[in-house]
């Protein structure tokens, strides 16, 4: 956001100390009423994903040090209202500071989509691995009784099949 500076650079032009004076304690309060629009518009409520905050720019530090010396609470006003005042000296380290925190949030977001993607998993692993066991216990039944049944057939019907031929009343081997 545009920060006005027009009481300071009249500061700068005055002939004497209380026109600069003056001049310099209406920079502050420009300043001031600035930091309160920006956050009467609470951008941070308008926008997806933003910090919950908005930087006021300032373009050079000599504007800020001369406000803050003639209104020192003028940060801390800011902060309440989540405005931050950022110069050219601040505005990188602020805007490298967001976007680790928006790295962080979004490394954390993925660990809970990991997270619950492993609970799902996790889940779907237990119901296969009870159809596992029970297809397992059902193969298991089917050998034995698959067993069972060419025991019969060997001792007991394919013996009595045999004395057919013994028999005479077919040719044929079993």
């Amino acid at each position: 956001a545009k920060v006005p500076f027009a009481g300071f650079i009249e500061a700068m032009d005055a002939k004497d100390d209380a026109t600069r004076d003056a001049r310099l304690k209406a920079h502050a309060r420009h300043l001031r009423d600035h930091i309160d629009q920006l956050a009467a518009k609470a951008y941070w409520d308008r926008f997806t994903p933003t910090p919950e905050f908005v930087a006021l720019f300032v373009p050079a530090d000599a504007f800020l040090q001369a406000a803050l010396e003639q209104d020192p609470a003028l940060f801390e006003h800011g902060f309440e209202r989540n405005v931050v005042l950022a110069t050219p000296s601040n505005l990188i380290a602020l805007l490298r500071t967001v976007g680790y925190a928006w790295r962080q949030e979004a490394l954390a977001a993925n660990a809970q989509k990991v997270f619950d993607l492993g609970r799902e998993l996790h889940g779907r692993l237990a119901v296969m691995g009870r159809h596992l066991n029970k297809l397992g216990g059902q193969l298991e039944s089917a050998v034995k009784s698959y067993n069972d049944t060419v025991a019969s057939v060997e001792s007991r019907v394919l013996v009595t099949a045999r004395r057919f031929t013994e028999l005479k009343v077919t040719t044929e081997e079993l």
